[in-house]
Formats: C-alpha cells, sequence, structure tokens
C-alpha cells in the first residue's frame, strides 16, 4: 500500500509518500517538510493566521516535491492520510481539505487521524535501503513537544491509555519561553541544549513541580518559567548564560525522567519510546537511555527528522487504522481540541 499523507497542524507543510510491505514494514519514499519557523521568529512563535495563509500558499508544492522524489505520480497512489487534529483549526484547515478532496476525486480510501498517535508511531518509520529495529508491543511512550508532554501506555496499535499529561505549560513551550526571557529566537529548544553543554546545570537551584502525591504521572512547566521570569529580573549577580541554560534544561528534564520512572513502578513493559520534538534534546536522550539501562528496558526513539511534526509518520498513523479497515466518511470536520483516546478519562 502506497499512502500520500498530509500534515499542516501547525506552522510545518509536509507531505510524505510511504510504502506499507505485506510485512507491516513503513518504507519512507519521500517526506517533505516546508518549514515556516523563520517568518514566525519576528512574532517570537506561531501566528495562526499567518500559518494557515503559507500553508495555502506551499501545500500543492509540497505534493508535487514529495510525488517527484519517490518518482510517483497520483496513479501509483492507494490511500490518503491527513491530521484531523489537535492542532490550529485554520492550519489543519489547509491539509485535511486538500487530502480529502485528492481522496474523492481518485475514489481513493482515506482516514483523519491523530497528530499525536503519528509521534507515537514514528518509531516505526524505516528507510527502504536500511533495516531498523521497531518498538515491542505493549511499551511505555513519552511524548514531548511544544504543545504536549504526555505518558501513554501504548497497548496495541490504535489502543492507548493516556496515563499522565501537562496541567499546563508542555515542556517544548517551556523551552521557547524561557529562550525568548534570554533574548532567543523562536525556536529556543535547540540553542538551550547547545548552549548548555558548556555551562554547569548546578548554578541555580530551580525548584521542582509535582513532587507530591496528587501529582501523580502528570507534568507542570508553568511554576518553572514563572521562577526563571522573577529569576531574569531580579539584581544582583548571576552565572554565565551558558550555566543558566543548563540548569533550566536539567530541571525541565528531571520531571520527564522523575515521572518516567514513576509510570515504570506502575506498569511493567519492556520498552520505552521517547517521541516529540523534544525528543531530539540531548540530555532528554542521553538521560532516558541509561534509565532504560537501568531497568533492563530497550529504548526507542525516531530518527531527528521523524520526531518534529512530519508527515512520514501521519501515514504510519493512517496504515495501522487504514489495516484494520477503517475509513473516514466525507463529512468528517477537523478537530482542535481531538481526544487521543477515550481511556483517557479526563477529557
Amino acid at each position: 500500500m502506497n499512502i500520500l499523507a498530509l500534515e499542516s497542524s501547525c506552522d510545518e507543510t509536509a507531505c510524505a509518500i510511504v510504502t506499507a510491505t505485506k510485512e507491516d514494514k513503513l518504507l519512507v519514499r519521500a517526506n517533505v517538510i516546508s518549514s515556516q519557523i523563520e517568518i514566525h521568529q519576528q512574532f517570537g512563535g506561531v501566528v495562526p493566521e499567518v500559518a494557515s495563509r503559507h500553508h495555502l500558499q506551499n501545500i500543492i508544492p509540497v505534493i508535487e516535491q514529495a510525488l517527484s522524489q519517490a518518482s510517483f505520480d497520483l496513479s501509483n497512489i492507494d490511500a490518503i492520510s491527513v491530521t484531523r487534529g489537535p492542532g490550529l483549526v485554520g492550519a489543519l484547515l489547509v491539509a485535511f481539505q486538500v487530502g480529502k478532496t485528492i481522496a474523492f476525486a481518485r475514489n481513493l480510501p482515506w482516514i483523519g487521524v491523530h497528530h499525536l498517535e503519528g509521534h507515537l508511531l514514528a518509531a516505526y518509520l524505516s528507510e527502504p535501503d536500511a533495516e531498523s529495529a521497531v518498538p515491542p508491543m505493549p511499551h511505555l511512550s513519552l511524548l514531548v513537544s511544544g504543545g504536549h508532554t504526555s505518558l501513554i501506555l501504548v497497548k496495541d496499535f490504535c489502543d492507548y491509555e493516556v496515563i499522565g499529561k501537562t496541567r499546563d505549560d508542555a515542556a517544548g513551550e517551556a523551552f521557547d519561553k524561557v529562550g525568548k526571557l534570554l533574548g532567543f529566537l523562536y525556536p529556543a529548544g535547540p540553542r538551550i541544549d547547545r548552549l548548555s553543554q558548556a555551562g554547569d546545570e548546578n548554578a541555580l537551584k530551580l525548584p521542582k513541580a509535582m513532587l507530591g502525591p496528587k501529582g501523580g504521572l502528570d507534568f507542570s512547566y508553568s511554576g518553572l518559567k514563572t521562577w526563571m521570569a522573577s529569576y531574569m529580573q531580579s539584581t544582583g549577580p548571576k552565572p554565565s548564560l551558558e550555566s543558566i541554560c543548563a540548569s533550566f534544561q536539567a530541571a525541565v528534564i528531571e520531571q520527564l525522567i522523575r515521572k518516567t520512572q514513576l509510570a515504570l513502578k506502575l506498569h511493567q513493559v519492556p520498552a520505552i519510546v521517547l517521541s516529540g520534538g523534544v525528543a531530539s534534546n540531548r540530555l532528554l536522550r542521553q538521560k532516558m537511555a541509561e534509565l532504560c539501562h537501568q531497568n533492563n528496558l530497550a529504548f526507542y526513539v525516531p530518527k531527528p527528522t521523524y520526531c518534529t511534526d512530519n508527515a512520514a509518520m501521519i501515514a504510519a498513523a493512517g496504515y495501522f487504522r487504514l489495516r484494520r479497515g477503517e475509513r473516514s466518511p466525507f463529512s468528517t470536520q477537523v478537530q482542535a481540541n481531538l481526544p487521543l483516546s477515550t481511556q483517557d478519562r479526563s477529557l
């Protein structure tokens, strides 16, 4: 099955072509991403209306480029997968309506999928000429991005239970907001990661959030962000910028590792999968690998290209639902706050 997938939930316009084999291997033939980072940097974050306009400009060229990269045309496509939510409504509508239109015009099966399900399954993607191991089922997934921080029990394909999530800011959002306080351009996470390598993570004593039993497996980063804002406005000597970055990054990641460790005490799994844009963070990868080694667990993390928003992961999510016989009716609409699973009773 050759799947054409589209993604436009935030500020990346993406198209991918993925071939699913009879053995359920997902081979990425093309993965094209048109990023709007430079456009939104002047605003310090994503402006929804601006993002939507650029998606409209980019969507057709991105599709054409992906087809060319795969040496395909639309006659080679067997199914369409497109992000239905969550995300910015105006942005979501662009790829969703285009994907629906292609499916209708060519009488193809199509499916609208959850953006986070794509992140959960990104570790199952591989290159056509490469052999790669894939996570076993079930496993525990830590999904960390600019808009989401969640612990998810992945019981099987299409069967997920959200066991922990952020109560306010996501980890990636905290990186960007604190980076703005430090004078960094959006997105700030990669620069904080680079600078922290030359800093002392013990230079600042930042607060630890969600320590008590009431916090459970949930996350919170608003307090850490507020503490940093107050600290940067305070007078008196301060450590180097590198050490400030290192201390802040260590505090963000300490909570991620602590909550994952707690989840392992409550759920027996053979592996952990780290996904989402923040999964590219050097320290987070290192600490998570150490945690898995200490607990004799397998550790999986997608290639950096598949950690950030992309359409290949949307093809992966679509494939496993299409394989079950799921199809989206043409009356289906986007949903900005689409829940991942009905098992998450808080949604």
